[in-house]
């Protein structure tokens, strides 16, 4: 069947699935970008289930998400009706053999190659034959999670960018096998959410990340030179016309999920320019992760870790 058509696809038990009709989303994983995630399906109008082991996590990221709706309330965005009900529309849990009537599941865990395959093959065996499954990972090849179910046809990646509320577009990652009604499933929840899905081929890093992390790598290592942060950050900004430079913007994702992305493409890739420079290996030891701790190139301490 070639992309585009109707038609019934099957997977794992054989059940029939339909491009549309999504009711409750799962997220796994209730850190900056699952709860992010979380909030964007809620004030959708979605039927969210959060899986998130760790008490103390999902703790914070409910008291996160009933703050950043109230925000997103009193700043005009989205559906005010919609939106209103969003915190009543998460349930959390920390189970994934609880998620056995969901539709689609976006799948929010550490960049670790072998938590998410054990994920997906838990995931595989508690949820409907006929759900979706989706990564947010960053860099992990999908046919590399696919494999790990019995519904390869039914896999794909979803790479939100941080943070998901506030940003506009989302690289939806096709796999080998990935089945073109999940594609449009997928799509058409990313449509939903009210951004715009651009559709990427499956390799490590996709597009976004594979360019990035190179940039961000070897805009870190222009430090070792005497160079600033800010005098990296200000050529990109200035000279290109970048909303933010890449220092910036590692800032932004976090360094420790930089250093875990970059891990993950010289581990899939084998090309050592994918590395960890010194001057992020040097943050990260000195426990500077960003603005999420208020530090990392560059001081965020005054403005607070939101600020832009």
């Amino acid at each position: 069947m070639s992309e585009g058509e109707a038609g019934t696809v099957t997977g794992n038990g054989d059940a029939p699935m339909d491009g549309d009709g999504i009711r409750v989303v799962a997220v796994i994983g209730a850190g900056t970008m699952g709860a992010g995630i979380a909030q964007c399906l809620a004030q959708a109008g979605y039927e969210v289930e959060v899986v998130e082991p760790d008490g103390d996590a999902a703790g914070r990221a409910r008291r996160g998400l009933a703050d950043a709706v109230r925000l997103a309330l009193l700043l005009g965005r989205g559906d005010r009706h919609t939106a209103a009900g969003a915190t009543g529309r998460v349930r959390w849990v920390r189970r994934i053999d609880e998620l056995g009537e969901v539709d689609f599941v976006i799948e929010c865990a550490t960049e670790r190659i072998p938590l998410k395959e054990k994920l997906f093959g838990d995931l595989d065996r508690h949820c409907r034959a006929d759900a979706v499954f989706a990564s947010c990972t960053s860099a992990i090849p999908i046919a590399r999670l696919a494999a790990a179910t019995g519904r390869p046809d039914r896999v794909l990646g979803l790479h939100f960018m941080n943070p998901a509320p506030l940003t506009t577009a989302v690289e939806v990652v096709r796999g080998e096998r990935t089945a073109p009604l999940a594609l449009a499933r997928a799509t058409a929840l990313v449509t939903a959410l009210g951004k715009e899905a651009i559709v990427v081929g499956d390799r490590p890093g996709f597009v976004l990340n594979r360019v990035l992390m190179l940039s961000i790598a070897e805009a870190a290592a222009t430090l070792d030179t005497g160079t600033t942060a800010e005098t990296v950050d200000a050529l990109f900004e200035q000279c290109l016309g970048h909303r933010m430079g890449p220092l910036r913007t590692a800032d932004l994702i976090g360094l420790d999920n930089v250093a875990d992305t970059l891990e993950v493409l010289r581990e899939e890739t084998g090309e050592t320019h994918y590395r960890v420079p010194p001057a992020l290996a040097a943050l990260l030891d000195a426990g500077h992760f960003g603005r999420k701790t208020g530090q990392g190139f560059h001081d965020y301490r005054d403005s607070g870790p939101n600020s832009t």
